[in-house]
């Protein structure tokens, strides 16, 4: 009994040569000479295969009364120290990663440099991430990093950087560095045409993507062809959304293999940056195989009738439609009424509606639409305007946002939609108060009224009959000149009467 009121042995340690404590050291310190009921703590904690190291007790040793671990039984602890310090090795996979699954996002960086087990396993939490350098895709390494993704963005990843240059451009669709050689005044410049990988390196990386991350949901590629966008279609059921850049017809035959495909963006031809066409052809065999769309894009893609009466017909379940920067023949605004349940109609970017739409009993209407929505766009010609109210009669807000031309003869061509609820006009600075009111006095259900940064919209030519209208709205957002609220703002502080006098007082 007497032995075991002594302090427990040392353990003769070798030291280093420039005197710092190797790691057995630092843990001899902290366990075996604690005290003898912390050692055996230590001793006794389970291994990783699920036994017990249970130290060598004395026979006189009471139950009430700790045993001293000897030198065999501290090199035992010792051979394999991670069973002691890395707690983490008895949870598996699932469990660790639900573990820290519920850790911030700002700890993540640092949670992945603790061992290539928590590096491979957090890997699994993420499930969006955008490419910057091809080879780490071509390698292999993005699957076997990140597994478990289901939204990928390779748009970047597709142009190649030239060694040296010093110039990037930011677009709205891609970011790149161009070569500084390149003469931006050429009439051809075209700065991302020859900087893309070509077809077949892209559908090289597309076939890896899609064997080891067959979840994928959400894809965005360019300058891919049939062959790599056939491979995804195979490989990854579940996909549901893809956006495309650099589109052509040909492209088309491997996107009509994705069945479940339900939000699709194509991108044809980018002033500038790259150029491809989509025609009636492309569209047609879309509509053929992707029947489950709800929201389709177009940009900068050709077409006419014939090809939005073949979404209109095959599709019926679109519901959002968005073209943008069109290059459509004349007269494609009559097909429109094909898509009998499209609800959201947006014209973004275009530099005409539609020149010739044909006389008015061939334009039929969208009966189920709810939204038109018009930004950026020259609003110059009537003719079209005046067609695009009358397939759109039915709708019950418009927004109109920065578009050039539109004028009080423009606006007045909206007053066809009788059962309009809500307007918003922003930029439109041609419209002035009383092309307003002769527009919002024929519509008896409006109940939102959103206006900003109308310059020729005034406050003091409101009229009575205006204003009454103003006092049974449910929303009322009036913000037409900046300049008129600033010095509504400044009316009771006096600054813009007393001038330079009233600075010096203050």
């Amino acid at each position: 009994m007497a032995s075991l009121q002594e302090e427990a042995p040392t353990i003769p340690t070798k030291r280093k040569e420039n005197g710092v404590d190797t790691w057995s050291d630092l843990w001899l310190k902290t366990t075996v000479t604690q005290p003898l009921k912390h050692g055996v703590t230590a001793v006794q904690a389970p291994s990783l295969s699920g036994g017990t190291v249970s130290p060598r007790t004395p026979s006189t040793a009471t139950a009430s009364e700790p045993a001293t671990p000897t030198f065999t039984d501290a090199q035992t602890l010792i051979s394999n120290p991670a069973d002691i310090v890395d707690r983490t090795r008895l949870l598996n996979d699932e469990i660790l990663l639900k573990v820290l699954s519920f850790l911030p996002d700002s700890q993540r960086k640092s949670n992945r440099l603790v061992c290539k087990r928590w590096l491979n396993v957090q890997g699994r939490l993420f499930g969006s991430l955008r490419i910057l350098d091809w080879e780490f895709l071509e390698s292999g390494r993005l699957t076997s990093r990140f597994p478990d993704l289901n939204d990928v963005d390779l748009i970047n990843g597709c142009v190649v950087t030239p060694v040296g240059s010093s110039i990037c451009l930011h677009h709205r669709f891609i970011s790149a560095h161009l070569d500084s050689g390149v003469s931006a005044f050429s009439p051809s410049w075209r700065p991302c045409e020859d900087n893309l990988l070509p077809a077949d390196v892209v559908d090289r990386g597309l076939r890896v993507l899609a064997n080891g991350c067959p979840n994928l949901r959400r894809l965005a590629v360019l300058g891919a062809s049939e062959l790599g966008m056939i491979s995804v279609a195979e490989e990854c059921p579940t996909l549901q959304e893809l956006e495309l850049h650099r589109c052509n017809d040909n492209v088309l035959l491997g996107i009509a293999a994705c069945s479940n495909l339900q939000i699709l963006k194509l991108v044809g031809n980018v002033y500038g940056l790259y150029g491809s066409i989509v025609s009636d052809v492309g569209l047609t065999i879309l509509a053929q195989g992707c029947r489950r769309l709800l929201k389709l894009d177009l940009t900068g893609c050709e077409g006419s009738f014939d090809g939005i009466k073949a979404i209109g017909h095959c599709c019926q379940m679109l519901e959002e439609l968005t073209v943008c920067d069109h290059r459509m023949d004349d007269g494609w605004l009559a097909a429109l009424p094909f898509c009998e349940n499209l609800k959201t109609l947006r014209l973004m970017s275009c530099k005409r509606i539609d020149s010739v739409p044909g006389p008015d009993e061939y334009l039929g209407r969208c009966s189920a639409l709810e939204t038109l929505h018009l930004e950026r766009c020259q609003l110059r010609d009537k003719n079209g305007v005046r067609a695009l109210f009358k397939v759109c009669e039915t709708v019950t807000e418009i927004v109109v946002q920065d578009c050039w031309g539109w004028d009080d003869e423009g606006f007045s061509l909206a007053s066809t939609c009788r059962g309009v609820k809500l307007l918003y006009l922003e930029g439109c600075s041609l419209v002035t108060t009383e092309g307003l009111e002769s527009v919002l006095l024929t519509w008896n259900e409006i109940e939102q009224l959103k206006i900003e940064s109308c310059r020729k919209i005034n406050d003091g030519e409101i009229s009575p009959e205006l204003s009454n209208l103003f006092c049974g709205l449910k929303e009322l957002r009036w913000r037409p000149d900046s300049k008129s609220i600033l010095a509504a703002g400044l009316m009771e502080t006096g600054i813009g009467e007393k001038g330079r006098k009233f600075f010096s007082k203050s």
